[in-house]
């Protein structure tokens, strides 16, 4: 564990987390990470997060990475008591996210236009399916319905087959990472004077969007609607999955122009390393299914860690398709330090790192997720003690 004497970027901005399960809360572990002093207000009950999933001692092993370095308080929002203290925080606050649906917070005269006098330089941060203005705005928005809808799920599986979802909350976790970008933007702003606070208004959809490549200019510019591809990746040849000898499978990424000559090389394709027609990305893709035919059957000849080896060697880019299993035994995720090891009652639990890593000022984890309210009085005095 990082010591807690590095110093972290984010040190000396305070933090208000008001938001549940997973979109503001990863938002709110990324900044605790880098050192912010994040308060999370949770309902009497919990976050309804440590109750999901794979569970141990009452709690969810989830709850202690995404709550990791947060300091944990109780209130009742839905009476005057708990929303007259919550905004007392907010106004000391140099950051609050929320994650409710558009108009919750100000049905609890929390909005943002309440703190304009009061909290000038508050950066206002809003996480929600499909942001706060236009006709969408009020429909109940989790990542999946809204994965669906940013054009994202359209694209993942194989063509006439119904779309594939990855087996995680990746619009969540997504939308976080655009709500950290957009409030480190609003504090550089505020810092250098351009700005005081602001409104970052974040959709889960739009950050799915965000993703989206060339397909939207490919429609405007030539009607084309990207389709699903299965493996492959449209218009880009050869990168695709391909079944070893040993029933294990490979990731090839050959798609640049000497990449692909050195595979044909190492395949002993002369005939297709050499072909002018096959010397460029264009020729390639009008004969994809031949080359991912060829390429699959020379991998048929070898076991997937003889594939790897002969095509590290040519420099090739190659890799296995990892299970959580295979990190924990990978030596390159452990000597980049991706797990993290924390104490949990009298176990010891590993956690991921986060990314990015910084050289001077390091994010960490201190603490693994705390129990709920625990820190309720240490923040009340330190937050409210004037």
């Amino acid at each position: 564990m990082p010591s807690t004497h590095t110093p972290k970027p984010l040190q000396g901005i305070r933090v208000l987390e008001m938001g549940q399960l997973i979109a503001g809360p990863y938002a709110g572990a990324m900044l605790a990470y880098f050192g912010a002093d994040v308060v999370k207000i949770e309902p009497p009950e919990g976050d309804p997060i440590r109750q999901w999933r794979v569970m141990k001692d009452d709690t969810s092993l989830w709850w202690y990475s995404i709550g990791r370095n947060k300091r944990s308080i109780t209130l009742d929002l839905n009476t005057e008591t708990g929303r007259g203290t919550a905004k007392q925080l907010i106004n000391q606050a140099d950051v609050l996210i929320e994650n409710f649906r558009p108009g919750v917070m100000e049905k609890w005269s929390l909005g943002p236009d309440v703190f304009k006098t009061e909290n000038p330089d508050l950066i206002y941060a809003r996480v929600s399916g499909y942001g706060q203005t236009g006709p969408y705005a009020e429909k109940p928005g989790f990542a999946s319905v809204c994965e669906a809808i940013s054009g994202f799920r359209y694209l993942n599986g194989f063509p006439n087959e119904a779309p594939v979802r990855p087996n995680i909350s990746m619009g969540d976790t997504v939308a976080a990472l655009h709500a950290v970008i957009g409030i480190l933007l609003a504090l550089s702003s505020r810092l250098r004077g351009q700005s005081q606070g602001q409104v970052v208004d974040i959709a889960i959809y739009e950050a799915m969007f965000n993703l989206m490549e060339g397909v939207v200019p490919e429609y405007s510019g030539a009607g084309i609607i990207r389709e699903p591809s299965g493996t492959t990746v449209t218009g880009i040849v050869p990168t695709n999955t391909y079944r070893c000898k040993d029933g294990k499978y490979v990731v090839i990424g050959a798609n640049g122009d000497s990449l692909f000559k050195r595979l044909m090389q190492t395949m002993g394709r002369e005939d297709l390393a050499n072909d002018p027609q096959l010397e460029k990305n264009p020729g390639r893709v009008i004969q994809e299914k031949m080359l991912d035919a060829a390429i699959n059957d020379w991998c048929g000849q070898y076991t997937m860690q003889e594939v790897i080896s002969l095509l590290e060697a040519a420099k090739v880019p190659v890799g296995p398709i990892y299970n959580v299993a295979d990190m924990f035994t990978d030596p390159h995720f452990r000597a980049r330090n991706l797990f993290e090891k924390v104490g949990i009652n009298g176990d010891e639990l590993e956690l991921p790192a986060m990314a990015p890593k910084l050289s001077a000022t390091p994010g960490g984890t201190e603490w693994p997720g705390a129990k709920i309210g625990e820190h309720t009085d240490e923040v009340l005095r330190d937050w409210l003690k004037n």
